[in-house]
């Protein structure tokens, strides 16, 4: 079964850093992006299901047309529950324009920001993927981390009509054991740390979709999430952030935050804790500041 609806996007509307955050594996095992299309495979309520975006598809207007293939035969879709899933992906519903307006003129960040007017950090399709995510991208390089995430994908093997792989529900991944999960490459902190997770969704005792649903505060899901073996601050905040669409996590812990922070401090070197100390000033945004120091870290990759 297959739905087909548009979303109008604000003005300002960034559609390259969403496809660039969701095209990150070029092997496009899982999701793909041509152009200014994504193609991501994931389980819907049980299902395989592609979901595609496609920008711009009206005549070019400032929209976004979004579709969901589910396998199975004629499952129905809940128009709500996905054009929620597509606009909190998108970050729509994230408040950036204060944060842009309280910058815009500061010494280090005004340029920065200026020019990237409108960035909203691109959220996962689910708050699992997004913990699971972090769990493998664990003190190892993007790179690695990308190959390790494909790994884990292919390992649960869950197909759909398309050929994509989807990336894996609870369910499917407490199929896999240790020595499965390790031939991703993961260590066996990680493999044990990702069966933990998914048997405490599954069980409801980590309701996540819940929490995102109901809005529950930010706090309770990071006391949850640190009563986990394996889990810590870096992977609390980044959950919160590509999961929730939490703005204010403190990346202190994210080498490619402390990079940037270096070039604009003009020092030879900068700790976690004086990044931490130095985000704290940009707090209730400062998981929206690392987003654009990750955008800013690429472009200048780009320009060189």
């Amino acid at each position: 079964m297959s739905t087909q609806q548009f979303i109008a996007l604000p003005a300002g509307f960034r559609p390259q850093d969403f496809l660039t955050f969701h095209g990150r594996d070029k092997l496009a095992v899982a999701e793909k992006v041509t152009a200014n299309v994504l193609e991501k495979a994931i389980v819907w309520q049980g299902h395989p299901a592609l979901l595609t975006l496609t920008f711009g598809a009206n005549d070019g207007k400032g929209e976004v047309e979004y579709s969901l293939a589910v396998d199975g035969g004629e499952h129905a879709v809940s128009a709500d529950a996905l054009i929620g899933s597509v606009q909190h992906m998108l970050g729509l519903t994230q408040a950036i324009a204060g944060f842009e307006q309280a910058y815009a003129d500061h010494p280090l960040l005004g340029v920065m920001i200026t020019r990237q007017a409108g960035l909203r950090v691109p959220v996962s399709m689910s708050p699992f993927e997004a913990l699971t995510w972090a769990v493998i991208g664990q003190q190892v390089s993007l790179s690695a981390a990308i190959s390790m995430r494909r790994k884990f994908i292919q390992l649960a093997d869950i197909r759909h009509s398309s050929g994509f792989y989807c990336y894996p529900a609870p369910a499917q991944v407490l199929r896999l054991s240790v020595d499965t999960l390790r031939q991703a490459g993961l260590s066996q902190s990680k493999a044990n740390t990702l069966l933990k997770v998914s048997e405490l969704v599954l069980s409801g005792e980590l309701p996540m979709d819940d929490w995102l649903q109901q809005q529950v505060a930010t706090e309770v899901i990071a006391t949850a999430l640190a009563g986990i073996k394996g889990i810590g601050p870096w992977t609390i905040s980044y959950t919160l952030l590509r999961g929730y669409g939490w703005l204010d996590g403190s990346l202190h812990g994210d080498a490619a935050v402390r990079r940037v922070i270096k070039t604009l401090m003009a020092v030879e070197q900068v700790s976690e804790k004086e990044a931490q100390q130095w985000l704290q000033a940009f707090s209730p945004w400062r998981a929206l500041l690392a987003a654009h120091l990750w955008a800013w870290q690429s472009t200048q990759l780009n320009d060189a």
